[in-house]
């Protein structure tokens, strides 16, 4: 009689599993197969975090869906403008090609870029250089270290930053940026005497900075490849 009473326990407890897990299947869901077409949008955001180590002048991750860049850059026909027909290029090349938050990214490029060579911290400027322009801001700031002298140069704002020349080399799109900004521009000796500039005098420094990058790599990081100032 036991025996019987333990054989329906059995089928009883079975029971409730099966309803458990029947449940579960439920909630959970089960795997189809296409588990890995959804992205972790918390790793993404990790990896893109990694990738703006280097200087943010990148593009958007997907191309733009709106009219935006009909505005900010015409069709580029035969009677079109160098530059516009140059933003054209790059921009079929590289349809992510945002100009305006090329802008924003080289804005923030030219504070960091001259911030890191006032402060001689090569680490900082080496990823964000190509290497020709490296290695003269490098020697430039080796020779003050030799003389002795600290430069002192301080970023008071940027009055405007416009692109004043785009054109593709290859594969490579180039964009050349006209900074206008107000500095103050001070080099000191080892004894900490002014031997140039002066530290109460604020001057307008117009500077026109070229930045590259592969237009068909997924690295949407650009480098300083030419600067030139005006006197």
């Amino acid at each position: 009689m036991s025996d019987g009473f333990q054989f329906i326990d059995i089928i009883f407890f079975a029971m409730i599993a099966a309803f458990l897990v029947l449940r579960l299947r439920s909630v959970l869901g089960r795997r189809d197969g296409h588990e890995q077409s959804f992205r972790d949008r918390f790793q993404n955001q990790q990896n893109e975090a990694a990738e703006e180590k280097v200087v943010p002048l990148r593009d958007r991750s997907e191309p733009r869906r709106d009219d935006a860049f009909a505005k900010e850059v015409p069709a580029a026909g035969n009677d079109a403008d160098p530059l516009t027909r140059g933003l054209a290029e790059i921009r079929r090349t590289d349809p992510r090609f945002d100009a305006a938050e090329f802008v924003a990214g080289a804005r923030v490029a030219f504070e960091m870029i001259l911030d890191a060579y006032a402060k001689g911290d090569s680490q900082t400027l080496k990823p964000l250089l190509n290497p020709e322009v490296f290695s003269n801001f490098s020697q430039a700031i080796r020779d003050r270290e030799q003389a002795g002298e600290k430069l002192e140069d301080t970023l008071v704002g940027i009055k405007s930053a416009d692109i004043v020349e785009a054109y593709l080399d290859g594969r490579n799109a180039n964009v050349t940026v006209k900074f206008v900004s107000e500095q103050i521009n001070v080099t000191r000796d080892e004894s900490g005497d002014v031997v140039d500039g002066n530290p109460n005098a604020v001057v307008e420094v117009t500077d026109f900075w070229t930045f590259a990058r592969d237009a068909k790599s997924r690295d949407p990081n650009w480098t300083l490849v030419a600067t030139n100032s005006l006197d």
